[in-house]
């Protein structure tokens, strides 16, 4: 769709008093700024139906896919009980969603919500066709990772690969680093509806980062065997207890202590749609990127 863009030009010359001014103007025809075409791969799912939803409500971008292989050839819209169908079936071959959208040569990007093992094979897809990635899949392997990594530089294509897209739990995970050069005991405790991937991911994360700055903390504690005392990640002492009940909020809490005192900083999530302005950063982000980035942070 073009746009019509009109200029006012008014030039004054030297006339006779009973002469009028005679205003000119001039019009050109320039392309607007199309939108971004979203494919959610895993539209079915929680996240897919509330990412569904936060694309069709942000500016710029629209979605122009789904694909999932639960409730193929029904409306994405309706699935995700919006007021209106989006006209968009629900189709379980992304292939094919990726062959209609590149057509259109237009400025695309996959969401990945699948699984670990399927995500090396869904990005070269993406790539294969133009559309560049954002995966947002817990649990992926370092060596899936180094990999998409190294295919990502070749192809001088983006990709972002996200372990969170909750700006809360990145600003956690940046307040621990900047809480932990200033003191020497932390734990981290968390509490979570079910019983899956625990330590979760977001608990684990903060581990890492602390063990990363090369501080040993806790150290008066650091050879206990008591299983109560939680689990210990890395090699540094930091230890993680994680407590699940039905019906609690997932929330995750990292207590530093020094002499007289007791620094907490906590972060609950009460709702996928916590992740939604993550995610539409991310896709904004990612169309100008030409190699894998790791973390949304990076863009914050």
């Amino acid at each position: 769709m073009a746009a019509l863009t009109c200029q006012f030009h008014c030039t004054i010359h030297r006339l006779p008093c009973n002469a009028r001014i005679r205003p000119s103007f001039s019009c050109s025809m320039q392309p607007s700024q199309s939108n971004i075409k979203v494919v959610i791969n895993g539209a079915a799912k929680e996240i897919g139906r509330a990412a569904v939803i936060a694309v069709t409500k942000a500016r710029g971008m629209e979605v122009a896919g789904a694909v999932d292989s639960y409730f193929v050839g029904e409306d994405i819209g309706k699935v995700c009980d919006m007021e209106e169908p989006l006209e968009i079936p629900i189709m379980n071959d992304l292939t094919m969603v990726l062959g209609s959208i590149s057509q259109s040569k237009e400025t695309g990007v996959v969401v990945d919500f699948t699984e670990p093992s399927a995500v090396y094979d869904n990005v070269k897809q993406a790539t294969a066709f133009g559309l560049k990635s954002v995966v947002y899949v817990p649990r992926i392997k370092l060596d899936t990772i180094t990999a998409l990594s190294a295919f990502c530089d070749k192809a001088s294509m983006g990709c972002l690969v996200a372990p969170t897209l909750s700006i809360g739990s990145i600003l956690l995970q940046q307040a621990a680093i900047s809480a932990s050069f200033h003191y020497n005991n932390v734990e981290i405790v968390e509490s979570r509806a079910h019983a899956k991937d625990l330590p979760s991911p977001d608990a684990a994360q903060i581990a890492k980062n602390l063990s990363n700055l090369g501080q040993i903390y806790n150290r008066e504690d650091l050879s206990t065997d008591v299983l109560a005392r939680g689990q210990v990640l890395g090699e540094d002492g930091v230890r993680v207890h994680s407590m699940v009940l039905p019906g609690l909020p997932s929330s995750t809490t990292v207590y530093f202590s020094g002499p007289g005192e007791v620094y907490t900083i906590k972060h609950d999530i009460t709702g996928v749609q916590c992740l939604m302005p993550g995610l539409i950063l991310a896709i904004r982000k990612v169309v100008r990127l030409k190699h894998l980035a790791y973390g949304l942070e990076k863009f914050l």
